[in-house]
């Protein structure tokens, strides 16, 4: 302090001091604006809605149970975007994935002349040609092609020459419907490009895989397929249904198990060709639908919490470079960096 007090008195001090403080003088402080911080939360970006895919399984006649499928599921609020089908189950899903919603398809059903769509054939493969169900469900389309359907849409079928599964996604939406609806022995095989298609089900009886390939998040099976019955059938038809029925069981576990819901209508008793059975068989797939309601619920509300979580979910720790590891010198650097084990 004396030091202090003694050179406060140097003239040449003062003079530096009195400087220093006209320079701080001089500058002019300017007010800086406050920042205010907005409260409201940022929106989270809303996960993608959930795409729900109907896989509809070949059966022949059983196969009208599909519509009353689709009927429970629109009366609940089930919006379905993308249709798979096999055999039966492409016929119901071409109308389906062409715009018909399920009232219209029931009336259709109701209405539809078995002759409209049986066109007989004999010595050609099959007892039935198949050209009058190409055309008749291209009439019910409007003559467009897969792609242009309202919804996107497969029909599965099977390719003679290797057992191939073969999944129609473009083209003339009758044809595919044909090459997946000729059952052996009954439909002569289709010709497409080349080759010849049977009946998908004999590779695919009821296609989940074709609708996750169409970009499906859940798949909702509906399997009306026959099951093998512990009795010989007597007449042709008969025998064809059991025989496929049989490879199903077999082909499909495997697929089947993929789907995230499975719809069973109790329609086993129903005949291939009993087109009298129509009504029951709509029926039995509402019955089947409503039930499988809760599992359906469950499945969407699933899958919108996983995408949930993933949003929210915060970045994954990263993994620690092995090799700056074992040099030693990681931590060293970057005290931030992954621990090293």
């Amino acid at each position: 302090m004396r030091w202090l007090r003694s050179n406060l008195r140097s003239p040449l001090l003062l003079a530096c001091a009195a400087l220093l403080l006209a320079a701080c003088g001089s500058r002019e402080v300017r007010p800086v604006a406050p920042v205010a911080i907005d409260p409201t939360p940022v929106p989270l970006p809303a996960p993608p809605p959930v795409r729900v895919g109907l896989a509809l399984g070949g059966g022949a006649a059983k196969g009208f149970a599909h519509i009353g499928v689709i009927k429970m599921l629109e009366a609940n609020g089930i919006s379905v975007d993308v249709v798979s089908g096999t055999s039966a189950g492409s016929v119901v899903g071409a109308m389906y994935a062409g715009g018909m919603d399920a009232f219209a398809l029931q009336e259709h059903a109701m209405t539809l002349d078995e002759a409209s769509i049986r066109d007989v054939r004999l010595f050609s493969g099959g007892l039935l040609q198949g050209q009058k169900l190409q055309d008749h469900v291209n009439a019910q389309v409007g003559d467009r092609p897969i792609e242009r359907l309202g919804k996107p849409f497969a029909a599965v079928a099977t390719r003679l020459d290797t057992g191939e599964r073969t999944v129609f996604v473009r083209g003339n939406t009758g044809q595919a419907v044909r090459a997946s609806s000729a059952v052996p022995g009954v439909f002569e095989p289709a010709r497409i490009g080349g080759h010849s298609y049977v009946d998908g089900g004999m590779a695919s009886p009821v296609p989940v895989d074709a609708a996750r390939q169409l970009g499906a998040d859940v798949v909702i099976a509906v399997d009306i397929s026959a099951r093998a019955t512990g009795s010989t059938p007597q007449h042709m038809l008969g025998i064809v249904n059991q025989s496929i029925a049989i490879m199903g069981q077999r082909v499909g576990a495997e697929e089947l198990g993929r789907a995230d819901v499975v719809i069973r209508p109790e329609v086993h008793d129903i005949g291939p060709a009993d087109f009298t059975q129509r009504a029951r068989a709509i029926a039995q797939g509402e019955r089947a639908a409503v039930a499988a309601l809760p599992q359906v619920r469950e499945a969407i509300a699933t899958v919108q919490a996983r995408r949930t979580t993933a949003l929210t979910a915060p970045p994954p720790e990263p993994e620690p470079d092995p090799a700056a590891c074992e040099r030693g010198w990681l931590q060293a650097l970057n005290p931030l960096a992954p621990a090293c084990p």
